[in-house]
């Protein structure tokens, strides 16, 4: 079942939609202004684990305790405002160097007041960032999240696709996967949003999970292409899989082949860079390549225009890059329980579209 909210655009007078607004308590977020989308040749599609952005205080039945002033990262109110402003300087940059950052997936998100405090952050002023995050059922209470430039993406719907794991004798559920939908520069498109279930157990262990996640991907694309297909899907997130990993590569048939024969193939920028070596995160010296942003084949094949596939890239500047170390890992924030004044312990991703 997928849990759905819409939004709708009825043709009200002025007097009506002043009256809706003023009577509508902690929506102002989800409405869109009436503003017109720009007209853009280029448009920066973005995905970033944040690694670990909570808010200080406690969310009673949830394992947050250590991101407290009194728990085991000493997380005060000072650590918390200098990690969003660390975060908002990586968007901000890229939005310099790429021009038009439209959109972008976050995971290691709390809830949506990080994300209010992160998109109000000075250094994004200019952009007018809103923000999408439901609360999830994952036990340490972080989740993904959504943020948009409301010049460039009109939202039209949000909902999210449970995940439920299930063949050890009980079900059990993962972190939902965030579905949103709306008009990106003219183009209406579909955005998955993911954070799949670690490696902290093992590999093998913990793959079944994994495989689920993006089975209910899958099916909720599916469901999307019997109805369209020329649908354009982009899939992003943290898999903690890499691109030639089962879950991505067979459940979610993603390939690295640009020269995909149907609209409703998946394809996956991110295998031919990892193919050559290149990491988001290290692991015991080996570049894990988990955060990935793939998109469905009309972006390919839908070109006269129509925003299509342009390229993609790791991004990696300097700032970010920790260069103490001879292979220039993400500088994280914390290492062991210690503030390093980092960005995340994973580089960001992008693709750019193009007219």
């Amino acid at each position: 079942m997928i849990i759905s909210r819409i939004i709708k655009y009825p043709a009200l007078s002025i007097l009506f939609v002043a009256f809706l607004i003023a009577s509508c308590k902690n929506t102002e977020n989800k409405i869109e202004r009436s503003e017109p989308q720009k007209n853009v040749n280029k448009i920066t599609v973005a995905f970033y684990n944040c690694e670990n952005l909570f808010d200080t205080h406690h969310q009673p039945g949830k394992q947050d305790e250590d991101f407290t002033p009194e728990g085991k990262y000493h997380y005060t109110q000072r650590i918390f405002e200098q990690k969003l402003h660390n975060l908002a300087t990586v968007f901000q940059s890229m939005n310099s160097e790429h021009n038009n950052l439209a959109i972008a997936g976050l995971a290691e998100v709390e809830n949506d007041r990080v994300l209010q405090d992160l998109c109000s952050q000075p250094e994004l002023g200019d952009k007018h960032f809103r923000h999408i995050c439901h609360a999830g059922p994952d036990p340490r209470g972080i989740n993904v999240g959504f943020i948009y430039d409301p010049s460039l993406f009109i939202l039209l719907n949000e909902e999210i696709v449970p995940v439920i794991f299930t063949g050890t004798g009980h079900r059990s559920h993962g972190r939902d996967i965030l579905h949103i939908q709306g008009v990106l520069d003219g183009d209406t498109v579909h955005v998955f949003v993911n954070h799949w279930t670690s490696r902290r157990k093992g590999e093998d262990e913990s793959e079944r999970k994994r495989v689920q996640a993006a089975q209910a991907n899958k099916t909720a694309i599916d469901e999307l292409m019997n109805v369209n297909p020329n649908t354009k899907v982009i899939v992003m997130g943290d898999f903690n899989d890499n691109p030639t990993d089962r879950s991505i590569g067979v459940v979610l048939a993603a390939t690295g082949n640009k020269n995909v024969s149907n609209s409703i193939a998946l394809y996956n920028p991110f295998e031919q860079i990892f193919n050559s070596g290149e990491g988001t995160e290290k692991y015991r010296s080996t570049w894990n390549l988990f955060d990935q942003i793939i998109v469905s084949g009309a972006f390919l094949s839908d070109k006269a225009q129509h925003l299509h596939f342009n390229k993609a890239e790791i991004y990696r500047p300097a700032f970010i890059t920790d260069h103490k170390k001879h292979d220039e890992t993400p500088k994280r924030s914390f290492a062991g329980s210690r503030w390093m004044n980092g960005y995340s312990d994973h580089f960001p991703v992008l693709i750019e579209l193009a007219k």
